[in-house]
């Protein structure tokens, strides 16, 4: 695993020439370019905030929108690291073919990429907050969601190495995921509160859905500026770890095959 993570350090610059190259093709020619990123999370947040915040909010249009904007930039990060890392290995396969750099490059590749997007809609969030609450807890907030960011960041790019190997061998994978991430949308807490399904004992649903753990992690901080349950770190830290070493096994099992599925 060292060897593997100091190959892919010293194909950094190759590495961010991808990324560069993704952003460039993506937004040529476009007139707001990256501002198209935060385009979708925005709309979807002034559309929930309007028919919403009165249902699921506390009648607070601007917490409520910061709120849903904060899940969705996490949501959408970690749904787009699985759907589009699932095409990694397929997209690149003309410089897998000419190259022997990891495999995990390209998967990173994208999980950089996305991140970016990602991080423009927390910049909102953050302004969101600031409007909100007009004190300078939301900086402290953000200091505490570092390691949630962290972690997330490292699921991620487990998350899209796995889809990516399971894309290569059964292509209907990528499919699969989509579904399972419009399912997904609904069960997390994203537009409305854990405390909603806890008083109904559903609570249980938010427990084994591993989006609630990192959301718990970055937004709850970044809202309230206050450290989440020690609890919450750990079952992250374990959440990652467990993803980090599948990720890691399906690598070793899979990588000498995997150019003849390509």
């Amino acid at each position: 695993m060292l060897r593997h993570l100091s190959a892919v350090w010293s194909a950094r610059y190759f590495l961010l020439a991808l990324v560069k190259l993704d952003l460039r093709l993506r937004y040529r020619r476009s007139m707001l370019g990256i501002g198209w990123s935060l385009l979708n999370p925005i709309a979807m947040t002034i559309v929930f905030t309007v028919v919403f915040s009165q249902l699921f909010g506390d009648g607070d249009p601007v917490g409520y929108a910061a709120f849903a904007l904060a899940g969705l930039a996490v949501w959408g990060f970690l749904r787009d690291a699985a759907t589009q890392g699932s095409k990694a290995l397929l997209m690149s396969e003309a410089y897998i073919r000419q190259s022997p750099l990891p495999y995990t490059v390209y998967t990173l590749r994208t999980v950089l990429g996305q991140a970016i997007h990602s991080s423009l809609a927390l910049v909102v969030v953050v302004a969101l907050v600031v409007f909100w609450k007009s004190d300078a807890s939301v900086f402290l907030g953000l200091l505490v969601a570092l390691p949630g960011l962290v972690l997330v960041l490292i699921s991620a790019w487990a998350i899209a190495t796995i889809a990516a190997f399971a894309t290569a061998f059964f292509h209907d994978t990528a499919h699969l995921l989509e579904v399972g991430c419009q399912i997904g949308f609904f069960l997390t807490p994203l537009m409305y509160r854990r405390s909603m399904l806890d008083d109904r004992g559903l609570g249980w649903l938010v427990d084994i859905n591993p989006v609630n753990h990192y959301l718990a992690l970055i937004r709850d901080p970044l809202l309230t500026g206050h450290f989440p349950p020690g609890e919450w770190y750990v079952s992250g830290f374990i959440l990652t770890v467990a993803l980090v070493g599948l990720a890691v096994g399906t690598v070793g099992w899979l990588q000498k095959k995997v150019i003849f599925h390509l």
